[in-house]
């Protein structure tokens, strides 16, 4: 169910028309919750996964790989993989069994719900968010996992934040009320600044102070970029929609969609014209399930076709093409 929203307040009106940036429509409904909803929505979810002695955990891990060796580039997992093979490597997916889960079933949780998606869906890019409030008195910076880049021209990006008990998160509020951002990348050695980020700390203190990551001036908006990331983009919102949850007395869902406005980008990590950034230098960290991350070890390279060059070598492309045109 989507919610109406209204438009920005007049000081987003006032942008410079060179930006292109289309009004962008808010809610400006507030997400208190009653206290009877709020006492049913508490203890059905927390995004926090349970920590029991976490040092005695990872004692006998081996240490992280500083070494900083170049990223492998392999064959793929099947070099001679002809058109119809279908999934010739490993065990076949078609002898495994498959469960139907309907996600709105009444005895289905929020939190299950949660972590079969995380755990799921995986890698995914982590985008660090960096806003400040209304008043422009308090910035925030945090990391975002369900974050993509959408488009490229223009350049889009979506974050969403999701349904939880009490208020929504400073990040979105912020979104809501300024229209502004910068997204962030995220690389192995500022991984544990980043995840410190998430902490759950009062209202008015700034992770910038919590991360000790450093601040750098933006151009077309306020919020400050991460010096330390290869890739930061300032950003300005587009569109805001809003789902209501299926749980009672838990806060709406929202998907922000933003517009790239400027690109900031490490000198010696990328090439000269600046189209391309090397993954030796980026480093990137993805999201997995629970409190994993993930890095980039190793990378392999597989070209798009195209069916005027396939077809004459493929005797299957070639089987289709005819029984399509007969």
């Amino acid at each position: 169910m989507t919610r109406v929203l209204t438009p920005f307040r007049a000081a987003i009106a006032s942008r410079p028309s060179t930006l292109h940036a289309r009004k962008c429509l808010i809610t400006n409904t507030s997400m208190r919750l009653n206290s009877s909803a709020a006492a049913a929505a508490k203890p059905a979810f927390s995004a926090v996964q349970p920590i029991t002695n976490f040092e005695e955990t990872i004692a006998n891990r081996p240490d992280f790989d500083h070494s900083s060796k170049p990223i492998e580039i392999t064959k793929s997992p099947d070099p001679s993989w002809s058109y119809g093979d279908g999934v010739r490597t490993g065990q076949s997916p078609t002898d495994k069994i498959h469960r139907e889960i309907d996600p709105y079933s009444p005895d289905r949780s929020v939190g299950q719900n949660y972590r079969l998606l995380i755990s799921g869906i995986a890698p995914r890019p982590v985008g660090f968010i960096s806003t400040v409030s209304g008043d422009g008195g308090v910035k925030n910076l945090a990391p975002f996992s369900y974050f993509q880049v959408v488009d490229h021209d223009p350049p889009m990006f979506i974050v969403s934040f999701s349904s939880r008990f009490g208020s929504a998160k400073d990040t979105y509020q912020n979104l809501k009320d300024t229209g502004e951002c910068v997204i962030n990348t995220v690389s192995e050695n500022m991984i544990e600044a980043v995840n410190a980020s998430s902490i759950d700390a009062p209202y008015g203190v700034s992770e910038w102070d919590i991360t000790g990551l450093t601040e750098a001036a933006t151009t077309t908006v306020k919020p400050s970029r991460v010096r330390e990331s290869v890739l930061s983009i300032e950003g300005q919102v587009v569109d805001i929609k809003e789902f209501v949850s299926h749980k009672p007395g838990m806060s709406n869902y929202g998907m922000v969609l933003i517009k790239a406005t400027r690109f900031w980008v490490q000198e010696d990590a990328a090439n000269e014209d600046f189209s391309h950034i090397e993954f030796d230098k980026l480093r990137p960290i993805g999201q997995l399930g629970g409190m994993s991350y993930g890095r980039i070890s190793s990378t392999f390279e597989l070209p798009r076709t195209r069916w005027t060059d396939e077809q004459p070598k493929s005797k299957l492309l070639t089987k289709l093409e005819n029984e399509k045109a007969s």
